[in-house]
């Protein structure tokens, strides 16, 4: 609430110059406690960190900065993610996955190595007994396709890759051709579960629609529903897998830099900026209140002085370390309204 009033503000505005949105990007990072040292049993600065991030998302959009977060999940969180708590393991790979776009090519270059290793952990090279979490693979698969985009030459000592810049970070003369054949042999193998798994979700739904028109009750067709929208998300799943994983079977890869892969838990038909408010659990159409501040503001000689004297009260804490006015402790940071996926 307190970021949507902000942003609602003609200095934070739509039309803010790049230095007043990493402002905002400030106050969020100070609130995720970015400069502490990480303790992976501290389930409040999870759920903080987690809500943060995903709150700053809409300011990355806009062109601030997402370089402390992204160094901040690879120096402290990824190295101990197995730690983390499952229910937050999923959101984490979300947000990671819909702030990658944004990021700077040396931030990307920095933090590929872990995400290669996250995404082999979750992509093996064969039959493991264990479910694969298809969610799982195809928020990093996406989150590489991005960080690749901005440092491809990175991945040629990393995947095997023969990517040409003409810089000596190209490492062409060193022969990394085992990791080439290990990197792929896992894309075909998750390619193998994937279109395996989308067979029987296909069946599945034809069992729902049959389902759906025997059912008597409205609870019955409550569960189906809920059941055939979990069946479409996990086909949505397992086709952008698929899209993100046959690219990369060249040697020389054209990584996706651009829209085109549409995450299986965004809204197809809407644009994909998140509400602040939404972190909180609630539900606000952002263009209804944003009018309605904008023409308060403008609205009476006073207005602007008034509007002045909020902007330096909720800034103030910025010299303070960041932490004061909006510290918000408790649960209720990790609401993000996500259910569990096991796709």
């Amino acid at each position: 609430m307190f970021m949507d009033f902000l942003r609602s503000l003609t200095l934070f505005g739509e039309k803010a110059p790049p230095e007043r949105v990493q402002e905002l990007i400030e106050i969020i990072e100070g609130q995720a406690d970015l400069d502490a040292q990480f303790n992976v049993s501290d389930g409040d600065h999870i759920d903080r960190l987690i809500s943060c991030l995903y709150m700053a998302l809409p300011f990355f959009v806009r062109g601030a900065s997402n370089s402390k977060f992204l160094n901040y999940l690879n120096k402290h969180i990824i190295p101990v993610f197995d730690k983390l708590p499952e229910e937050r393991k999923l959101d984490l790979l979300k947000n990671l996955a819909e702030s990658s776009p944004y990021s700077a090519p040396q931030d990307s270059r920095q933090i590929l190595p872990s995400v290669v290793q996250l995404l082999k952990k979750y992509m093996p090279r064969r039959k493991t007994g264990e479910e694969t979490n298809f969610t799982y693979v195809e928020c990093l698969l996406y989150t590489f396709h991005h960080l690749a985009y901005k440092a491809p030459n990175a991945t040629n000592s990393l995947c095997g890759y023969k990517i040409v810049t003409g810089q000596p970070s190209d490492r062409l003369g060193e022969d990394f051709s085992e990791y080439y054949k290990d990197f792929t042999e896992r894309l075909t193998h998750v390619e193998e579960l994937a279109r395996a798994t989308m067979k029987k979700l296909t069946q599945g739904m034809a069992e729902h629609n049959k389902a759906m028109a025997a059912a008597k009750s409205d609870e019955a067709k409550d569960n189906i529903k809920t059941q055939k929208q979990n069946t479409t998300t996990g086909l949505r799943t397992c086709n952008n897998i698929l899209a993100m994983t046959q690219p990369l079977h060249s040697k020389s890869p054209s990584f996706i830099g651009d829209k085109r892969i549409n995450l299986s838990w965004k809204e197809a038909t809407k644009p994909s900026v998140p509400s602040t408010a939404m972190a909180a659990g609630g539900k606000r159409p952002a263009s209804t209140t944003n009018g309605a501040s904008n023409a308060a503001a403008k609205k009476g000689r006073g207005a602007g002085g008034l509007q002045n004297q909020l902007v330096n009260r909720a800034l103030e804490g910025l010299s303070h370390g960041g932490r004061s006015g909006i510290r918000g402790r408790g649960r209720g940071w990790g609401g993000r309204g996500r259910g569990r996926s096991h796709w």
